[in-house]
């Protein structure tokens, strides 16, 4: 309890308490505190920002920017409204009207979120309470790996690529992993580590896990933009004790600055003791016979293939180059038709997509997969990457030529197993845990006995 003022205690000027009293009235934080009920960084944006975006837009790491810090963000708050307003950021270009959504490691943003950024935006992108932000991620080793810190990191022998050099494929050497047991692999990242910020000059390179007696065991390929491969714990391929990484298939691309790179392999692993019961596989589905007409939108590419026995499809990776804007991928069994994914591509941000394990498409015997796709060459600014608008291309490997395919990863069930995970499925689907979408016989339980069997 403050003391009350004695009679020799000074009194303020009545003009003083009256300018005191206006600022009472007029005070602006009243107002302030209205606005910040609406979306404030501290409190809603960050935790986005986090969970999103803060992997690539972070000092050292491949984005322009930083979005670490209310400083950092509150320059971009207009553009990060309008790019992920038209879902270019983050790179994620699943289709989210058609096909299956169970994706895992699924970085993108739902229609509340986008819209609660855009708010944000509009209403001067407030930085709210600091005791709202929650605490800042941590990128062990300074490297945004999105597994988690890896098990174990191989690096890469180091190329260097002159300002302005032509294109070169090749293999860059092999390196001994150093592991000294056998493994089991859940996922497997690559990063490209460079001298420069000028960009990636590896726009793809291909490695093959090798035995000490040379025997292949798994592989996987990096390329611009590559997210991390996933493994279903079922499937997970193993990694043996004094196994060799052989980098065998690299595609050097000049960046206009001569840069010295390499490769860091990160790879997680499955605890110790753990058994998978099914072995991965992968299937390579496209179409070398390319017939791509300059200044011509909505150019429409097929491939088809039939399946020889049941699968579960673990995930999918499209790959074209610049002309090309979307892919879906469809599966026929007898009168049964699905749309499996549907999804646009940035040859900068080449994904991979890992279905959730009981998302994961169960597709019969005799399935027949159909990938369709459109290559647009007309010089729209959606599509920057496109050099020549006006001369026909076909299949090549150089970035100016086109490609068009998927590369699949399955893993080949017998009968008797293909039936013991689609009555899991269609139990699942009952009790609304699952979707019977991309389980083909689950929709036609009378056919499930001819479906499964091999």
């Amino acid at each position: 309890m403050t003391a009350p003022a004695s009679p020799d205690t000074p009194r303020p000027p009545v003009s003083v308490l009256l300018l005191l009293t206006a600022g009472i009235l007029l005070d602006p934080a009243p107002a302030a505190r209205a606005r910040q009920s609406g979306p404030t960084f501290t409190r809603d944006v960050a935790p986005i920002l986090q969970r999103s975006c803060q992997r690539c837009h972070r000092p050292g790491s491949i984005a322009p920017m930083a979005l670490m810090t209310y400083e950092e963000v509150r320059p971009w708050a207009a553009a990060i409204r309008r790019e992920t307003a038209r879902r270019a950021m983050p790179p994620w270009f699943i289709d989210k009207a058609v096909g299956i959504q169970h994706y895992r490691d699924d970085p993108s943003l739902t229609d509340a979120e986008i819209a609660l950024l855009g708010t944000w935006a509009e209403t001067g992108a407030p930085e709210g309470d600091e005791a709202d932000l929650p605490p800042a991620p941590s990128f062990p080793g300074g490297v945004g790996w999105t597994i988690g810190e890896p098990d174990l990191i191989v690096e890469s022998p180091a190329v260097t690529v002159d300002a302005n050099a032509p294109d070169w494929w090749g293999a860059i050497g092999a390196v001994p992993t150093g592991l000294t047991e056998d493994r089991y692999i859940a996922a497997v990242e690559t990063i490209e580590i460079s001298d420069t910020t000028g960009g990636a000059v590896f726009h793809h390179a291909g490695l093959q896990a090798l035995t000490p007696d040379g025997r292949f065991e798994m592989g996987t390929i990096h390329e611009v933009g590559r997210n991390a491969e996933l493994f279903d714990p079922d499937a997970a391929p193993p990694l043996t004790a004094g196994s060799t990484i052989v980098f065998n298939n690299a595609h050097l691309h000049a960046t206009g600055s001569k840069t010295t790179a390499h490769l860091r392999v990160g790879f997680r692993f499955l605890p110790i003791g753990h058994r998978p019961r099914f072995e991965t596989t992968g299937i390579t589905l496209g179409n070398p016979e390319l017939d791509v007409r300059g200044n011509t939108p909505d150019q429409m590419v097929e491939a088809f293939t039939t399946l020889q026995q049941p699968i579960k499809l673990v995930s999918l990776e499209p790959h074209m180059h610049a002309a090309g804007s979307r892919m879906c991928l469809e599966a026929v069994w007898g009168v049964v038709r699905q749309t499996l994914t549907c999804l646009g591509f940035d040859p900068e941000w080449v994904r991979a997509y890992a279905y959730e394990p009981d998302a994961a498409p169960l597709l019969p015997r005799g399935t027949l997969l159909r990938l369709v796709g459109w290559m647009d060459t007309t010089p729209n600014p959606g599509n920057p990457y496109l050099t020549d608008y006006r001369n026909w291309t076909g299949w090549g490997s150089r970035p100016v030529d086109n490609m068009f395919m998927s590369y699949l990863k399955v893993i080949l069930l017998t009968g008797d197993q293909f039936r013991e995970l689609v009555t899991d499925r269609t139990a699942k689907a009952r009790a609304g845990t699952a979707s019977t979408l991309g389980c083909l016989p689950c929709t036609l339980p009378f056919a499930r006995e001819a479906g499964g069997s091999r």
